[in-house]
């Protein structure tokens, strides 16, 4: 099976990646990451858009065909690399892991585009404020949800072995320094991800994508 994982540093492709690495070290599964340059709009490329017209990241090619939206591609490594526990096998504990990802996917991570790019939203710049506080209040809502979660997390989301969870709540938690949430707010999601980035499979995705936690800037 050949795979691709087309990806951009920091961006939600953070999760898949995990994933794919987690299955390299597990499985002996072999893939090639693809950098997608999104400011230099590579994502827009006809080639791009050709295999997702959504022009996002991720995308996963598998043997020449195209996946896209992180539950499906998450789900896909699951069933063909079990080895590497990304997500829990019995079927009503999978369900509910499901569930836990798509709320990530579908309901945090757009508050956080909200938040990121207010005039998809609004026009006026006074809108487009208001947009973003709305958001920014929201997204920190969601992320204390996590945090209640995580609190249970051994060392991992569903124990020995990091899993599609971790990856996703690094990525949104990280994201917050962008929303104006100080890390040192949550000390209990803080210190979770923490223990998360020093997994090996982690750690080598965090230096292919050359990003770090810490992205808030306290205001001047």
């Amino acid at each position: 099976m050949k795979l691709e994982l087309y990806y951009a540093p920091g961006a939600c492709s953070f999760v898949p990646h995990v994933a794919l690495e987690a299955a390299h070290a597990a499985a002996g599964a072999a893939f090639e990451p693809r950098l997608v340059k999104l400011h230099r709009g590579e994502h827009k490329t006809p080639e791009y858009l050709a295999m997702n017209p959504n022009g996002q990241v991720p995308v996963l090619v598998v043997d020449g065909r195209p996946l896209n939206q992180i539950v499906a591609i998450c789900d896909f490594i699951d069933r063909s690399f079990p080895q590497a526990g990304l997500l829990p096998g019995e079927p009503w504990a999978r369900a509910q892991a499901l569930s836990q990802l798509a709320w990530m996917n579908n309901t945090v991570h757009p508050t956080f585009t909200h938040v990121f790019r207010p005039s998809d939203f609004a026009t006026s710049p006074e809108a487009q404020a208001d947009v973003r506080m709305a958001a920014m209040a929201r997204y920190r809502k969601y992320l204390e949800r996590i945090q209640a979660w995580t609190s249970e997390a051994s060392p991992y989301w569903f124990g020995a072995r990091v899993g599609v969870h971790d990856a996703y709540a690094f990525t949104l938690f990280r994201w917050g320094g962008f929303a104006g949430i100080d890390p040192q707010s949550m000390p209990g999601y803080r210190d979770y991800v923490q223990r998360v980035m020093a997994a090996p499979v982690v750690a080598a995705v965090l230096e292919r994508e050359r990003i770090k936690l810490d992205t808030y800037k306290p205001a001047a």
